[in-house]
Order: structure tokens, then sequence, then C-alpha cells
């Protein structure tokens, strides 16, 4: 799963991307609110937090702009701010859930799964691709009654062409989706792990291959 993670405070920044990360999403962070805007009009994201007290743009215009735009992506607003105005103000521009700070790690999580339920297309814990299948919690890649626990980054290539089935993807656009915008990593590692891929597909299947 894909978030954008919108927060100006470095250090809440860096602990809660850590912790989403460590829980298996990918997370884009960014540290103002144009940023934020610009990054959701670019990606197509599972999720999106909001910080609303940012620099440049609030979480407010950001959320207002991006629902006028018609994007239905799931929000989730995280806000000093625990006055019911503003619960009601941000609800009311089209948020699908409001987090005071501060918050425990726990509760932000549980509230993450629960805006991930509630979109509008349905992602199953386990993909399927002929015969092989990949868990998306425990990162199992399966397939003739055998199965490896995929390393992040192989997981997270393999998420992503099980997700695009059929479909041609450039080696910037897997570049972009597995390792994200900020990356200091080559195009060339990208076929890296195509080629690990290539190799443990080889071992469980006859059937699905990466062209």
């Amino acid at each position: 799963m894909r978030l954008l993670f919108a927060e100006d405070e470095v250090s809440m920044s860096e602990a809660v991307s850590d912790i989403l990360t460590y829980h298996h999403y990918m997370v884009d962070a960014v540290y103002d609110g144009e940023a934020a805007l610009d990054y959701a009009r670019m990606e197509a994201y599972d999720g999106i937090i909001l910080d609303i007290m940012m620099p440049k743009k609030s979480g407010f215009e950001v959320l207002e702009q991006l629902r006028k735009e018609g994007c239905r992506t799931p929000i989730l607003l995280l806000t000093a701010r625990g006055e019911v105005e503003d619960r009601i103000r941000g609800l009311d521009l089209g948020a699908d859930d409001y987090l005071p700070k501060p918050f425990s790690m726990d509760e932000l999580l549980a509230r993450v799964r629960a805006m991930l339920r509630r979109r509008e297309t349905f992602v199953p814990d386990i993909l399927t691709c002929g015969d092989i299948s990949l868990n998306l919690q425990s990162y199992e890649l399966s397939g003739n009654g055998r199965s490896f626990v995929l390393p992040k980054l192989e997981y997270r290539m393999m998420e992503v062409l099980m997700q695009n089935q059929k479909r041609y993807l450039s080696s910037e656009d897997l570049l972009v989706k597995v390792w994200g915008y900020d990356t200091e990593a080559e195009v060339g590692t990208v076929w890296v792990y195509i080629s690990y891929l290539r190799k443990r597909l080889a071992a469980l299947s006859d059937q699905v291959e990466i062209k």
C-alpha cells in the first residue's frame, strides 16, 4: 500500500514514516502543502495523511483542492488542533478521518487501516497471477506448494507488478513506484531486482514470468 504523508515537523515525519514503513506501507514524505498537492496529483496513492498546520498551503487547502479536482483517495487529517469546529470543517471538506495530536502510533495504524478499508477499489490481502500468489501481510510469494518470504524491496517490486498485470511499466516507472520520488538509486537497480524475482518465479511457477 502506498501512502503520501505530509508533515512539516521533520522529526515527527521521520518517526511516523519509519513506523509505517515497518508495517509494510510504502511512504512518500513531504514537508509542506504545495509539495503534498503536487505529489497527490502525480501519483495514485492508496491513502493520504495530511497535517493541517503546514507552510505554503494548509492541510485544509490541500484537501479542498484535491476534492474539487475529483480526487477520491482516502484522506486522514493530523493536527494539534482539537476543536470541534476544526474537525467539522475537515470532514465537511471531504476528509475520511481526523486524528488530533498527540496520538499513539497504535491508534494511527488503526486509523490508517480503517481508512484504507473504505476505499472504493477493494484490494485483497492476497494477490494472484496464474498459479502464484503474494500475501500482502506476510510478504510470502507462493506457488506449487513452495513459498519465499520476500525482502522488502523485492516484495514492493512484486506487489507493483502483480497490481499491474499485462501492463507495460518502464524502468523509471518502477523506480518511482518502488523506491519513491526522492530516491538516489539508479535505474539499473530495477533490473537487479527484476533478476531476483525472475529466479524466484522460475522456482515457483512454469506459467508466470516477467517480460
